[in-house]
């Protein structure tokens, strides 16, 4: 990659130029991958720790792009775990095995896993009263072909919705289960498996989240509903209640809001899942597949009323 000999831009002259100089002399590149979502980031090593103006980078780049991408990265789980603790405490799954010595690392591997839940359109434990600032996902062992991930911008969908549909969304909530996901019939299979579950059942009770949020950091709104764990709309008649979710699910994944990865070894991805839904393709049976997810803790979502006040 080739350097410039300009001076060090401001991260806003990042977002419009893709090319920043650090301290240090060093260029990565930004290539916006589509209008509405995703980039790839060239030139980080995310295995070393990185600097402050660095890590301040990444997530106004986060911040824009939604979901980063990073190429050849020898990234071990630990190394993993400390990049995304660079951005907050970081999450347990209550589910997922996860990595030996590594317990922040959730091990999705399809010879140990029923991964059918990530085979849907879904933004990761919404089931949560705080559900994930973002996660960070590392390829381990891919499928000779296939294997593709799809994210998609709540905030684009939003964008797009007639003004008459933002109005009736704005005051909605609506309701998120555990279960819908993480049913007993596929994560039950063992006496031990069993327990897990129930106890993660009782620790995890339904709860109720705007259907449109407000970004914490961004103040862009965005749609947060997902077939993954959205199971209600409040206040609505199950069939009005049915039909809206239908259509807000659907119209979230438009192929304008959204892109679709194909991994390669070294892979890492970094999406915000405050205002981002994923689905994990599962067309590579009978080969294996194994990523790695390390995850970090968000903040109880706001809708657009509570955040005028």
């Amino acid at each position: 990659m080739s350097s410039r000999s300009s001076l060090q831009p401001p991260p806003e002259a990042l977002i419009r130029t893709g090319v920043y100089r650090n301290p240090a002399e060093d260029v990565f590149a930004v290539r916006p991958l589509s209008p509405a979502i995703g980039a790839v980031v060239e030139g980080l090593d995310l295995a070393r720790p990185l600097a402050q103006k660095d890590l301040a980078t990444v997530r106004d780049l986060l911040l824009r792009h939604q979901v980063l991408f990073f190429r050849n990265q020898d990234l071990s789980p630990q190394a993993q775990r400390d990049f995304a603790a660079a951005f907050g405490p970081l999450h347990i799954h209550p589910v997922y095995p996860t990595v030996p010595g590594v317990p922040e690392a959730i091990l999705l591997d399809t010879d140990r896993n029923d991964l059918k839940d990530n085979a849907l359109w879904h933004t990761d434990v919404t089931f949560s009263p705080t559900p994930p600032l973002g996660s960070v996902l590392a390829a381990r062992l891919l499928p000779p072909s296939g294997g593709d991930t799809l994210w998609a911008s709540g905030t684009a969908a939003w964008r797009a919705l007639s003004s008459g549909m933002k109005q009736r969304l704005e005051g909605l909530v609506a309701v998120h289960e555990f279960t819908r996901s993480f049913p007993l019939s596929r994560f039950g299979r063992t006496e031990a498996e069993k327990r897990d579950w129930m106890q993660a059942r009782a620790n995890c009770p339904p709860v109720e989240h705007p259907v449109i949020r407000v970004h914490p950091e961004t103040g862009e709104r965005a749609i947060f509903v997902n077939q993954g764990f959205t199971t209600e709309i409040c206040g609505l008649e199950p069939e009005e209640s049915a039909s809206l979710l239908n259509f807000l699910f659907q119209h979230v994944t438009r192929p304008e809001f959204s892109l679709r990865w194909s991994w390669q070894e070294g892979d890492v991805a970094f999406w915000d899942n405050r205002v981002t839904q994923h689905y994990a393709v599962d067309d590579y049976r009978p080969h294996r597949r194994i990523m790695h997810r390390v995850t970090i803790e968000g903040d109880r979502p706001i809708g657009p009323a509570a955040s005028r006040q």
